[in-house]
């Protein structure tokens, strides 16, 4: 028996009991849809944190620091098995050689301090972050209220939006104020006299030599002030170094930052280091031509004696949590499509009993044994697609449903909107064929059991 003549019978068959078949076919239908409904929130959550994360533009960042900031974090505890390198400062020489790696766009410092913003006369404590020029390129503030920094060196700032509601229940209308920035100031003291130095060192009984006059005096504090004008406004602050999102509510542009010279903790670290006389960075970031050659980079700077980190090495345990989610929702959305199978599989059985004098008449016009299996199977498998495209069309609109009520909450409660559930082409195709192999598995054992019955047995059946 041709294929074409096997989809017409079955096709008729499935017409003559139109009721049952498609209660039938509604099961499978919502079983579909039930996978789909699942798939579709775990995908739509991951593909959310993905787009968070790469428009932080940390993707293609590397943050390089000394081993004794880093010690134990991230891959730093992957390098106890390596053979020990010298750790260098990471000083403006480091910055340069950095910048000479291929693949290497940039190469910047992570500027972030607290200190204290007054507005309106009024203090409040807060973190500023610099940031540099290259971010108004990456995505990260697309859709913010108001304008990125004009220049990088201008005298602008962008308020993180939850600190400009401290400073005004309408953050929008602080756009175009200004603000005073409050903070400490590093100077450096000018360095010993070198008598001094080796009458000290002399009375401890140490050598003098060449490098002890070289010593510097250390560094004061001086408090300053810098009037900053408010331009813009962004929802979330996106990371733009080591720390993670949110960390600065006040930014400005890097170059701003670097000319005001704020004291940081590792100050004291540099002035009692090896080279105290030369300013050394807390961490670096570098940015890479493309996420793909973060590995390498890496693998070029740890033998200069720094540490690294990258968001790819959080992300790994990121993408497990969120394959072991995928599964888990498979499997329980998958139970209904299950459940749905045993109806294929009563709805054929029934349809054996009540189309026995078919089969006998059937087999009697010369029908082998496989012919008649093969079109309660394919029955079974016309049952599936029909079910399969139901199913992805009910589950797709499930989708859009949590979609539409997550962002009405979302836009009652001031916040942006959010797509919380995805259908790419992938799971349709997945769910589609999924359900024919599960509707054709159900029809085994029906078609199976039609093809055993003894023509002479289901000629004589009323």
């Amino acid at each position: 028996m041709k294929f074409r003549d096997l989809t017409e019978l079955a096709w008729r068959n499935l017409r003559e009991a139109l009721l049952r078949n498609s209660l039938t076919t509604l099961g499978i239908g919502v079983g579909v849809a039930s996978l789909v409904a699942m798939l579709s929130l775990g995908v739509g959550l991951q593909q959310m944190a993905n787009q968070r994360l790469s428009r932080s533009g940390l993707f293609d960042a590397i943050i390089v620091a000394p081993r004794t900031n880093f010690r134990g974090f991230g891959r730093a505890t992957q390098d106890n098995d390596a053979a020990p390198v010298p750790a260098g400062p990471l000083d403006e020489d480091a910055r340069k050689a950095l910048e000479r790696l291929p693949n290497v766009v940039e190469v910047y410092p992570e500027i972030r301090f607290p200190t204290e913003i007054r507005y309106a006369g009024i203090p409040y404590s807060t973190i500023v972050a610099g940031v540099p020029e290259s971010a108004r390129r990456g995505g990260a503030y697309d859709g913010m209220t108001g304008n990125f920094f004009s220049g990088p060196s201008a005298d602008e700032a962008i308020l993180q939006i939850e600190f400009a509601r401290q400073l005004s229940p309408q953050p929008n209308s602080l756009l175009g104020k200004d603000l005073v920035l409050r903070y400490a100031e590093r100077q450096s003291l000018p360095a010993e006299p070198e008598a001094n130095n080796n009458s000290t060192a002399a009375s401890n009984g140490v050598p003098s030599n060449g490098e002890s006059a070289g010593l510097s005096g250390g560094f004061s504090v001086v408090p300053r002030e810098e009037k900053l004008r408010i331009v813009g406004i962004v929802e979330t602050e996106p990371a733009s170094g080591f720390g993670g999102v949110g960390r600065g509510r006040v930014l400005i542009p890097l170059q701003v930052a670097e000319k005001l010279r704020v004291a940081q903790t590792n100050d004291f670290r540099t002035m009692l280091g090896a080279r105290p006389g030369r300013s050394a960075y807390q961490s670096l970031t570098i940015r890479v031509k493309r996420p793909s050659l973060v590995k390498d980079v890496e693998d070029s700077i740890k033998p200069m004696g720094f540490t690294t980190f990258s968001l790819l090495d959080a992300t790994n345990n990121l993408r497990q949590v969120f394959a072991v989610f995928d599964l888990l929702m498979g499997i329980f959305g998958s139970l209904a499509l299950i459940v749905a199978s045993l109806g294929i599989i009563n709805t054929l059985v029934m349809a054996i009993l009540e189309r026995r004098r078919e089969i006998g008449v059937l087999k009697a016009l010369g029908a082998a044994d496989s012919d008649i299996g093969k079109l309660f199977f394919v029955e079974a498998g016309v049952m599936g697609l029909i079910g399969g495209f139901l199913g992805v069309a009910i589950g797709w609109l499930i989708g859009f449903g949590i979609n539409f009520a997550t962002n009405v909450y979302l836009r009652r409660q001031a916040l942006p909107p959010l797509t919380v559930s995805s259908v790419p082409w992938w799971m349709v195709a997945a769910a589609i064929s999924f359900s024919i192999a599960v509707s054709l598995a159900a029809g085994l054992y029906p078609a199976s059991r039609a093809a055993r019955l003894n023509p002479v047995e289901a000629l004589r059946y009323e």
